[in-house]
């Protein structure tokens, strides 16, 4: 165990390196159960203090709780906020003392602003993961926010209808470390801002453009990503068959593409996708084209893929 967890500190006498190391493991193994972690911190002080430092995930029930849970837990790097819906700048303010903080959920809260959202990601700067989809009033403020945060790798914005393509282009330029990126429903986002993702965050690995209004225009940006491996453009009602011939000529990292509620897409565009299809394992077509034999004929020269609807 390190200085900062030593023996004096949490209050026993003289434990050695593997009796830490036998209390250590057994708290992993009470992950899964609050309960049981509730029950190990109530057997004595030692113990108490050791479970204090030890957890590094939260999931409050209430958003008033969270100066004195935050308190006693300093170590904490996963904060899920799901059941809080009521949060505030002064909430995300009080979450940026937090200097261990790497990943929040925010999915469900609201009444914050670009302001808490600033302070938040200029004092917590090991952040690699914001999840703030259905923050429905968020606006281009908040993303010019979030691109400070210079080491995050995974980003939701689902439902963020009011944040439009400059707002993207921010996070674009800040956000240069990013491996996935959700857009979902971002109705605000089109092409531009799509554009500008490719361009700038080399990194990524996951896209989900569903129900965007994009165009074939995007397509070739993100074909020069070359980490590329799962691709979501369900319900993009501006791809067509033109456009799959325009994802065959590159992209040739990309494993997973889902193409559900694409109703501009028939067994022609799927003929041209199926032919040289590089790594491509999985397509998903649910909800699209009719299944006519000529659409069936289209997977005969994909032999890579193992599923597809």
């Amino acid at each position: 165990m390190t200085k900062q967890a030593s023996g004096n500190e949490f209050g026993y006498n003289r434990f050695d390196l593997l009796s830490e190391e036998i209390i250590l493991s057994i708290l992993d193994c009470l992950n899964e159960n609050p309960f049981d972690r509730k029950s190990f911190s109530l057997v004595c002080k030692s113990f108490y203090a050791i479970e204090s430092w030890h957890r590094k995930s939260l999931k409050p029930l209430r958003s008033e709780h969270l100066t004195k849970i935050l308190s006693r837990y300093p170590n904490v790097t996963h904060l899920d906020l799901s059941l809080c819906p009521r949060i505030t700048d002064t909430s995300l303010s009080l979450m940026s003392r937090s200097k261990m903080l790497r990943s929040i959920d925010l999915s469900r809260s609201k009444f914050f602003t670009h302001v808490g959202l600033s302070n938040l990601v200029t004092n917590c700067s090991n952040l690699v993961d914001i999840d703030l989809s259905n923050a429905t009033e968020l606006r281009d403020l908040a993303a010019a926010a979030i691109a400070e945060a210079k080491n995050l790798e995974k980003l939701w914005l689902g439902r963020c209808k009011s944040i439009t393509d400059i707002g993207i282009g921010c996070i674009a330029v800040g956000c240069r470390k990013l491996r996935l990126i959700s857009l979902k429903w971002c109705l605000s986002v089109g092409d531009l801002g799509v554009g500008l993702l490719a361009v700038k965050c080399k990194e990524i690995r996951s896209l989900d453009l569903s129900y965007l209004p994009i165009t074939t225009k995007c397509l070739p940006s993100i074909l020069n990503l070359e980490h590329l491996e799962d691709l979501v453009l369900e319900g993009c009602l501006g791809i067509d068959d033109d456009s799959l011939a325009v994802l065959k000529q590159g992209c040739k990292s990309l494993e997973t593409l889902d193409m559900s509620n694409c109703l501009n897409v028939s067994h022609v565009g799927l003929s041209s996708l199926t032919t040289d299809n590089g790594h491509l394992q999985q397509l998903i077509f649910a909800y699209g084209s009719p299944v006519t034999l000529a659409f069936a004929e289209s997977f005969i020269s994909f032999p890579h893929c193992n599923q597809s609807n």
